[in-house]
């Protein structure tokens, strides 16, 4: 009994400090070892404004230590995962591989986090697409950025969404994914297919939510805006479990929701991430947890991806799709696997 209380007190006082974080972090970066002042001959992170198709895009740029803009780096885009943001677990793999040698850029999806884009939460994949051929019209452009040389790293529903940019956007020189989710079969068929009986209920009801959006009535949200530590212990499944006390509890932050508009279910719902995988002729990593009970995803992906240069399939032992965000020995394989990809291939 005192060993329970002792571990209450101390998760209690873990979390506090880890809601905390993007209060007392310059940048509001919420990961460890998330950096806190930019300093010569270290990583250095830089927020920049972007736009792209009119919308205002907010972004880090990482820097390698003793970054010097006539320096010639290859470069990867970090595509963050669904409801996530660019100070979370994208800038955590964002400065992770800055460490490695590369420069680096997570943005927060237009509609969503610090970007620009009405209505808010708005959450189509051809935005989240375009988000990641964006990113790569920037940062090829970063000083120091070496033409041809540019990888991508997509994590979870960002991972999705780079398999898709990368099927047309041959600017991706090497295709990374971690934790791989394919939102639009999920929003449609449920997790784990669970909700298969309901596609055309679900559908009209998108339906609906669009037609009152045309008339000028107020926009529905779909997903969770808040949860108590109740709801949360009575989930079953560990991605969403985990992922509610990842995003909601140790690495909160105010731009970051599990909320999307009830009409971007109309696109959402007839999109596929592994349709045309076949036109993926790069490179391709695909990584994940041998526990993820969303890894069914990634195995469906992988398989599909007949034309790839080379591809490989990394298992991560013991890790769950939500610990490859944040566990340090999981991140430190990724990490690893990654750096020996890029170098590889770019």
């Amino acid at each position: 009994m005192i060993a329970m209380a002792l571990f209450i007190v101390n998760w209690t006082s873990f979390l506090a400090r880890s809601q905390q974080r993007y209060k007392e972090n310059p940048y509001t970066l919420v990961y460890e070892g998330a950096i806190t002042q930019n300093a010569k001959g270290k990583v250095n992170v830089h927020p920049v404004k972007y736009k792209l198709n009119g919308i205002e895009i907010a972004a880090n740029i990482y820097t390698p230590a003793n970054y010097t803009t006539e320096g010639k780096y290859s470069a990867i885009i970090v595509a963050h995962p669904n409801g996530g943001i660019k100070e979370q677990t994208a800038g955590l793999y964002a400065q992770r591989l800055a460490e490695a040698g590369y420069i680096t850029i997570a943005a927060d999806a237009a509609y969503q986090g610090a970007s620009g884009g009405e209505p808010r939460h708005t959450d189509k994949p051809a935005n989240r697409v375009e988000d990641i051929h964006g990113m790569a019209d920037y940062i090829s452009r970063y000083p120091g950025v070496e033409p041809g040389k540019l990888g991508v790293l997509g994590i979870c529903g960002g991972g999705g969404y780079t398999l898709k940019a990368a099927q047309g956007d041959k600017r991706l020189k090497a295709v990374a994914t971690l934790s791989m989710f394919n939102s639009g079969e999920v929003r449609r068929n449920g997790f784990q297919q669970a909700q298969v009986a309901t596609i055309q209920e679900r559908l009209q009801k998108a339906s609906d939510a669009r037609n009152q959006e045309a008339a000028g009535g107020k926009i529905q949200y779909a997903g969770v805006a808040s949860i108590t530590d109740e709801e949360i212990a009575r989930t079953t499944t560990d991605l969403y479990r985990e992922g509610y006390e990842y995003y909601y509890r140790s690495h909160a932050h105010p731009n970051s929701t599990f909320l999307y508009t009830m009409s971007s279910m109309l696109d959402l719902m007839t999109w596929d991430a592994t349709s045309s995988m076949e036109l993926i002729n790069q490179p391709l990593l695909m990584i994940a947890g041998n526990k993820a009970d969303t890894k069914y995803m990634t195995d469906a992906a992988f398989g599909k991806a007949s034309n790839a240069k080379s591809k490989e399939l990394f298992v991560i032992d013991r890790a769950t799709h939500i610990q490859t965000y944040w566990k340090p020995e999981y991140v430190s394989q990724a990490v690893s696997k990654l750096t020996k990809f890029y170098k590889a291939n770019l």
